[in-house]
């Protein structure tokens, strides 16, 4: 993005923008999220029932969540100072979302406040081997617009983080990108509900991104219309969006691990380490976590996939993010670790 423009179209939002009704807080902090935000109630089952299968419930667990904020309080559990851009209603699971986030010293100055709806929520089933399945009521995380975020506090980062949202919400996104400097890094996990969009409708994004985390599973579903890339190898399809001109793609390989490339034509594969999972379900967010951790550290990228890799065989010994490791584990890990 070209700076100048980037600075004018800044000056034309906060001139139509009443900023007295905007908090300009002037907090720089390590890293903003953009996502939705969820409250997550899930249900251990014995199995995940197919198409007219049954199953039954053995447990339940009601958790704030979401994407990027599970791995915006991942960064701040390991010490980043951070913000959050996402929106809650007047409800029980809004104050429960809200709570979470000034428990884990996440700022608040960016997060936006609904007049009506609901809050976000994710209804999950989660099994004994630890599968699971996921069904989203988005609520008012489809309801944010450009002029509700400051893009004063947005350039105060050091790295924005985008995660999906299920509808409409995707605009403001793609129109904030017109608004932050170049200082400010994107990183990018697009997420099942993103890459199913297709890369056309999500070039403007990965045109702006300079950190892909993606799984090999939604890596191969971004590509499936491309004729010469969709019956290719993970490692084809990062190489293409390393040369298509994002910095660093890591590819989340679950059980096998991660791939990672960047533009300094580093490549590693770095194996899993093995856990006995209890729930996946923050498995990529957290992992995401301790990337960025190391990116913002100045880590190579082995170390920084090394690193990704341990935070989530942490994170997945405990249901949700209840596991995530603190600052302190994490540097008794490295300082024992042989990279």
């Amino acid at each position: 993005m070209d700076g100048d423009n980037g600075s004018c179209l800044m000056e034309e939002i906060t001139e139509n923008t009443d900023i007295d009704e905007m908090v300009f807080d002037a907090i720089k902090v390590d890293v903003i999220g953009f996502g939705a935000l969820n409250v997550d109630k899930l249900y251990k089952v014995k199995n995940i029932a197919g198409v007219d299968g049954e199953s039954f419930i053995k447990s339940e667990d009601v958790s704030p969540g979401g994407s990027a904020a599970n791995t915006i309080i991942g960064l701040s559990k390991l010490g980043c100072s951070t913000s959050y851009i996402g929106k809650i209603a007047d409800d029980e699971d809004g104050d429960l979302l809200e709570y979470n986030l000034i428990l884990n010293n996440v700022y608040l100055n960016n997060l936006i406040y609904a007049d009506k709806g609901n809050s976000g929520k994710v209804l999950g089933f989660v099994s004994e081997e630890g599968d699971r399945e996921l069904y989203v009521d988005p609520g008012v995380n489809d309801d944010i617009h450009i002029s509700e975020i400051n893009p004063l506090n947005v350039n105060q980062a050091k790295i924005l983080h985008y995660t999906s949202f299920v509808g409409d919400s995707f605009k403001a996104q793609v129109e904030l990108l017109d608004v932050i400097v170049d200082s400010v890094l994107l990183s990018f996990d697009p997420g099942a509900l993103y890459v199913e969009k297709g890369f056309e409708a999500l070039r403007p994004i990965l045109e702006r991104t300079n950190i892909l985390l993606i799984n090999e599973r939604e890596l191969k579903i971004l590509f499936e219309d491309d004729e010469n890339l969709k019956n290719g190898s993970f490692r084809d399809m990062a190489v293409y969006l390393r040369d298509f001109g994002i910095d660093t793609v890591v590819v989340k390989r679950g059980t096998e691990g991660a791939y990672a490339i960047n533009s300094r034509d580093d490549e590693v594969k770095i194996p899993a380490f093995l856990s006995d999972a209890v729930d996946t379900t923050a498995a990529g967010d957290s992992f995401n976590a301790g990337f960025l951790y190391s990116y913002l550290k100045g880590f190579d990228l082995a170390k920084s996939v090394t690193v990704a890799n341990w935070v989530a065989s942490k994170t997945v010994q405990g249901v949700g993010i209840s596991s995530l490791p603190e600052e302190k584990e994490l540097n008794e890990f490295i300082d024992s670790y042989e990279f």
